[in-house]
């Protein structure tokens, strides 16, 4: 039985190997390297991520992206078409030594990409000019990349691209909590990840601590501590938060603009909406009503957007902070009410 069914399978096939040897004889090194099993159009991808604009903040997004695995597909999106091609044709050339492989492409499809790419940034710029300045090509780009299905983070994004608030999200203050955690950590000798605390509200200059919330393996510090993060604390730990608000503007006088940390930042939101993973970022969202301020705000993030919002127990000087800081923000968004 066993040597029958060998004899049987060399027969068939037989015809077919004496068919390819003959048809080789012409065939370019292409035809005689491969032999396509089926014909058709590729699999489509699973999941893309787009990366508009391709300057320092842009490119350390997409290293951190392609680094981490996140995504079938890597578009690069920006106006400077020689920088766009170069950065890509510089990642394509590298793509042997990623761990998949997958090479990234210029997007487009004929439409013109967002501008602002490269330009390096100024200590403590003033955000209602970055606003306005990029808001023409914000306007030109959304429409488009609504069509792409790609969302942009920032409140005109969400004004001019017709999504549901829960599929627009901004990062928020996920990277002044990891500055934060970083910064906390290395003070008491243990590994960031081990220590637990928030920043929310605006990613800047009025960001909040949650010094009620730090803790350590469930020890909260603020037990050990009641002045933590005040004016009457003889440790000074409040120094860390300051430190927080002034690193981005240290980075940028010593090295002229930030973006590797915001790149990997942007990477760890990504996987939490690519893999469905359902993790909690403090991140910018169109939720109203809550502390009554619309910031960012611990949310838990999956393949849908932003799913919920976390309703975290904050001192009343903490809630009052929040409010403080989402006036500020509200100074700046209410003068683009007509986007």
């Amino acid at each position: 039985m066993h040597t029958g069914s060998v004899g049987v399978l060399s027969i068939l096939l037989s015809p077919s190997t004496i068919l390819l040897s003959a048809d080789l004889n012409m065939a370019s090194i292409l035809q005689k390297l491969i032999t396509p099993l089926f014909s058709g159009p590729p699999e489509l991808p699973r999941n893309k991520v787009t990366v508009v604009g391709v300057g320092q903040v842009g490119m350390a997004c997409a290293v951190s992206i392609l680094l981490r695995e996140l995504t079938d597909e890597l578009a690069l999106v920006d106006v400077m078409e020689d920088k766009l091609k170069g950065e890509m044709m510089d990642l394509q050339h590298g793509s042997l030594l990623l761990c998949d492989g997958k090479l990234p492409h210029r997007g487009g499809d004929g439409w013109g990409p967002s501008a602002g790419g490269g330009e390096p940034a100024e200590p403590r710029p003033e955000k209602r000019q970055h606003l306005q300045t990029h808001r023409p090509s914000d306007r030109q780009i959304q429409p488009q990349l609504h069509h792409h299905r790609v969302d942009v983070l920032t409140y005109v994004t969400w004004k001019l691209s017709g999504l549901p608030k829960h599929r627009v999200i901004g990062s928020g203050t996920n990277l002044d909590s990891a500055r934060f955690r970083f910064l906390m950590a290395e003070k008491l000798g243990i590994h960031p990840s081990s220590f637990n605390g928030w920043i929310l509200g605006e990613h800047g200059d009025t960001s909040v601590p949650v010094w009620s919330g730090t803790n350590v393996a469930g020890v909260n510090l603020q037990t050990l501590n009641p002045e933590i993060g005040t004016e009457n604390d003889e440790e000074n730990w409040t120094e860390t938060h300051k430190m927080v608000v002034d690193s981005a503007y240290e980075v940028i006088r010593l090295k002229g603009y930030t973006n590797w940390a915001i790149g990997l930042s942007v990477a760890d939101l990504t996987e939490s909406l690519i893999r469905n993973m359902s993790r909690i970022h403090p991140v910018s969202t169109m939720v109203q009503g809550m502390y009554g301020i619309s910031d960012a705000l611990p949310c838990v993030l999956n393949g849908g957007g932003v799913a919920s919002v976390v309703n975290m127990t904050l001192t009343e000087d903490e809630v009052s902070q929040l409010q403080e800081s989402a006036s500020t923000l509200w100074d700046i968004q209410k003068d683009l009410q007509d986007v």
